[in-house]
């Protein structure tokens, strides 16, 4: 392994002192343009690196955003990154992103991990199994913002960036009873998480609002929504002495799922089952047929979370912060739902 170089280094080829050196790298007002341009020619002809962590240390923070997901490859998340990403850049930041497969101990030991590499702002969307948040309490502790997106826990004082899921879950439900469909199934996700805890009682109040029974039966709890927890449901829902005519997901993979399964059993969509799911993920409108669902603004939602980042005053605050930033979302009607 070859030697790293050193300011120190740099100041013994140009025979400038290393506080010059350093100066010179940071653009600094007392060292001429010349000499600045000499110094960045010649750190870039040995290949020096600057040690942002040592910064890091002596700074006690560094220009870092940390990001910690369930799942890297699901493309609302990957969406979210993006827009967390494109709006640090502009501010000079770098990110870090972790992921903890949704497992809660994932998570623990990741958070562990951003907090020791003094990360100025911390964005984060749970994991399915967290329940306990103490592990967020040194970063609020210390005054590193902390901006949880969608999934966000309950009673938590800090920056929150979420959609209306109560009324993303009502109206995808009422766009299933518009379609003419008086049997809605529902696919829900682990209830101790807001965001599915929302969009269930926007489908339950959709059915009541409409005097349609709720059938126990007709509403299934999922771990994760897999696709393979999707194609089960179905297949138990087919199955039913009366099957149901609609179903609303709570999110795309299972509603996939379920056009494939139902397929498979020669049921017809939409004309036998209309189907809705959540996210717009890219797979949603390549099956077929394709899969009417709600639109999640995840790249907006990365930008107004690393707005709240860079915006913050890095300040001891006397008070928490409390400050929630609710968005919109849409109905995206596809052929799953497209009842004539």
């Amino acid at each position: 392994m070859k030697k790293e170089i050193t300011i120190y280094d740099l100041a013994k080829e140009l025979n400038y002192s290393p506080s010059t050196i350093s100066r010179a790298l940071n653009n600094h007002k007392s060292i001429s343009p010349k000499t600045i341009k000499k110094v960045k020619e010649q750190a870039e002809k040995m290949g020096y690196r600057p040690n942002t962590l040592a910064a890091g240390l002596r700074n006690n923070k560094s220009n870092t955003i940390g990001i910690s997901i369930s799942r890297i490859n699901r493309h609302f998340l990957s969406s979210m990154i993006s827009g967390i990403e494109e709006t640090a850049r502009k501010s000079g930041f770098n990110v870090i992103i972790s992921q903890s497969d949704d497992k809660y101990e994932n998570e623990v030991r990741n958070l562990k991990a951003l907090y020791d590499s003094r990360i100025s702002g911390l964005i984060v969307s749970l994991s399915m199994e967290t329940v306990n948040t103490d592990h967020f309490k040194p970063f609020i502790n210390q005054g590193i913002p902390v901006v949880f997106v969608d999934r966000v826990p309950q009673g938590f004082n800090t920056y929150k960036v979420v959609i209306d899921n109560y009324s993303a879950g009502y109206n995808a439900t009422k766009h299933l009873i518009d379609k003419g469909c008086k049997r809605i199934a529902h696919f829900a996700g682990a209830q101790h998480r807001n965001v599915y805890q929302e969009r269930k009682k926007g489908y339950l109040d959709a059915l009541r609002e409409h005097n349609i029974p709720v059938d126990e039966q007709l509403i299934i709890h999922f771990k994760t929504l897999s696709f393979e927890e999707g194609e089960k449901a179905t297949n138990k829902l087919l199955k039913l002495p009366i099957p149901p005519d609609g179903i609303f997901s709570a999110n795309d993979t299972a509603g996939v799922s379920a056009i494939l399964c139902a397929k498979k059993k020669g049921v017809k969509i939409p004309e036998e089952l209309a189907i809705i799911g959540f996210n717009d993920d890219p797979i949603s409108s390549i099956v077929e047929p394709a899969l009417s669902t709600m639109s999640h603004p995840a790249m907006k939602m990365g930008k107004i979370a690393a707005k709240r980042i860079l915006n913050h005053s890095y300040k001891n605050h006397d008070e928490e912060v409390s400050e929630i930033t609710v968005l919109r979302t849409e109905i995206i009607q596809r052929a799953s739902s497209d009842k004539k």
